[in-house]
């Protein structure tokens, strides 16, 4: 097996462990949202997309979350700047140009590293 194919099946690896623990942060995201607590909500998808930041697929599909929610609540600023980092989202992560911890929110910039918390990091380590 060459290099690259071991890296591959690592990179498919980590995206087939790490879903499900971006998925149940979606869901509470969800139970927040109807719960009426979008400030709750919201916590939980910067905790998804802390943990999606290592698959395109799971770091586009928090950000679509995070823009819907900027739609919902008429927030002007996270649409904006979820547009935005839809993008970066798209385009950059294959290649590995995302910062770590991130929350991914528009209050923060989209360059800025962010230490990871314990049970994210934990989660991400078991993913590996």
């Amino acid at each position: 097996m060459s290099k690259a194919s071991g890296r591959f099946r690592r990179w498919r690896d980590f995206v087939r462990h790490i879903r499900p623990s971006v998925s149940a942060e979606l869901a509470a995201a969800d139970a927040a949202e109807q719960a009426g607590d979008p400030a709750r909500a919201y916590a939980h998808l910067e905790r998804a997309h802390v943990l999606g930041q290592g698959s395109t697929r799971e770091h586009v599909r928090v950000h679509l979350r995070m823009l819907q929610w900027g739609l919902r609540h008429r927030d002007r600023r996270e649409v904006r700047g979820q547009m935005l980092r839809l993008v970066g989202a798209a385009t950059k992560t294959a290649v590995g140009l995302v910062p770590t911890g991130n929350t991914g929110g528009s209050n923060i910039s989209p360059f800025r590293r962010l230490p990871v918390p314990a049970d994210l990091q934990a989660i991400i380590d078991a993913a590996r």
